[in-house]
């Protein structure tokens, strides 16, 4: 260890071995308080600051806890060590930045506005031993790797809480040397904003923007264990666009609400890796996904889907007043039990819908609003299927999937539902596109219903108004409009 860090690590530990007198004399800790220009960083927007913020997290650790204040300014950080050897997977290893682990003690990083940025020049991706861009045939699990850092900021094993807030996370990969591909499709390598992994205390994260990684902006890898009580687990404000893989990648914990988020524009810079969402809900390694909610959030112009969730033990979320436009892709794919919409609007095709033999667990949609106006995308382009036109919403042959008191508004190349086992309930439901849809299934309350449709088989129980005639309490034979 050089002489300037044993001195850094030395104040460090003193300042976090600080005590205060407590009633009767007893010792009690006082909280740590850390900057990482008492670790040497500069914040000029230029010196590589990697090695202060690694010796920060070091002495953060050592106190079990502490607050971390950032200043306004731009912190230039990630680094590469070569390993080149033929037993090395990592070619161009990653430096460790803020990786807090095991505090006992509150950690709180207060950002105060400042920005993290990748340094420029770095590597991502797979490199032969020359560090020049290598490709290989995909699947590729192969030696090469090369990444800036696997995650800015990441929490791990803390039960002291962990809050994060007012801080941008710029992973800077439009000035990267990008690399072959890794995996089973793009590059899936580390290269993150935030990960959370198994911290049984509090977890917040507010006003973060967190953009531009090689792979994820935010990881949720949480404690998924039922509780009387469970811990605070509220992610606010947080802006996560533009990265490589995912907005967030959700794949184990319960509880997390979601509020004011935008997870926008994933797969837009220079790498896109599958599923390439917005948001990828998919518990994984033996992990469950339970019980998240979302509200007042936007899933808009990612590659991929706005949401997905169709792999691993995932159940129960809850959308609320939350923006879905798809693109290019679906705008969202809830091929999970438990999901509930309310109030949502979606510009852009849904498919996957999950359907259940019990109606409780099946996907359920209530005072929503569906569209496929192109003025209403950010790109003057809505994804109604391959095609280039097809159901809103694909509900095929799942059971008990619920639309109650939606709007199907449908001006261009959309069409209604394609159904067979759906339940309507006093829904508005308008196409202009020719071709003939299939929203078949049972219509309760009072429904309306303008366009070209064949609706064979279906029951109702109640008034359903199509194209002007009006159908009470009966099962509709051959009959299309």
């Amino acid at each position: 260890m050089d002489t300037q860090r044993r001195s850094l690590l030395a104040g460090a530990a003193a300042a976090a071995g600080a005590v205060l007198a407590g009633p009767g004399g007893r010792a009690v800790a006082q909280t740590a308080s850390f900057t990482p220009e008492r670790f040497g960083a500069k914040g000029d927007g230029v010196t590589n600051d990697s090695r202060a913020f690694n010796l920060l997290a070091k002495a953060v650790n050592a106190a079990g806890g502490g607050t971390i204040d950032l200043r306004k300014t731009t912190y230039v950080v990630g680094a590469q060590v070569p390993t080149i050897r033929p037993d090395s997977l990592y070619y161009f290893s990653p430096a460790d930045l803020l990786v807090l682990t095991g505090c006992t003690k509150p950690v709180v990083i207060r950002g105060n506005g400042a920005r993290l940025k990748c340094q420029d020049g770095l590597r991502y991706g797979i490199f032969d031993t020359q560090g020049r861009p290598a490709r290989h045939p995909m699947p590729y699990l192969g030696p090469g790797v090369a990444t800036p850092y696997n995650s800015m900021v990441r929490a791990e094993n803390c039960s002291g809480g962990v809050e994060i807030a007012d801080l941008e996370l710029d992973g800077n990969i439009a000035r990267l040397s990008i690399g072959g591909e890794y995996g089973d499709h793009g590059r899936q390598i580390p290269f993150n904003g935030i990960s959370l992994v198994n911290n049984s205390g509090p977890e917040v994260i507010r006003n973060v923007y967190t953009h531009h990684h090689g792979l994820d902006g935010l990881i949720v890898d949480g404690i998924d264990k039922a509780a009387p009580t469970l811990p605070k687990r509220l992610i606010s404000g947080l802006r996560s666009e533009f990265n490589g893989r995912q907005g967030a990648s959700l794949i184990g914990g319960r509880g997390y609400a979601f509020e004011r988020c935008k997870f926008n524009h994933t797969g837009r810079g220079p790498v896109m890796s599958a599923p390439g969402a917005g948001v990828d809900i998919e518990a994984e390694d033996g992990k469950l996904n339970r019980d998240y909610s979302f509200t007042d959030c936007e899933f808009v112009d990612n590659a991929g889907c706005g949401m997905v969730a169709d792999s691993g033990p995932s159940e129960g979320a809850v959308f609320t007043r939350c923006t879905f436009v798809g693109t290019t892709a679906w705008s969202a794919w809830p091929f999970k039990p438990r999901f509930r919409f309310n109030d949502c609007r979606f510009v852009g095709a849904v498919v996957r819908t999950k359907g259940d033999d019990d109606r409780s667990r099946a996907c359920q949609f209530t005072d929503c609003t569906f569209l496929d106006d192109p003025k209403l995308s950010p790109t003057g382009k809505v994804f109604v299927g391959d095609r280039g036109w097809g159901p809103i919403c694909d509900v095929s042959n799942e059971r008990n999937v619920t639309f109650r008191r939606c709007t199907f508004r449908l001006t261009a190349k959309g069409m209604l539902p394609w159904s067979w086992y759906a339940f309507y309930e006093d829904c508005r439901m308008d196409q202009a596109f020719k071709e003939k849809a299939f929203p078949k299934g049972k219509y309760y309350g009072h429904n309306v219903l303008n366009g070209a449709v064949d609706l064979y088989g279906t029951r109702i129980a109640g008034v359903l108004v199509a194209n002007g005639e009006r159908l009470e309490n009966r099962v509709i034979g051959d009959i299309t409009w």
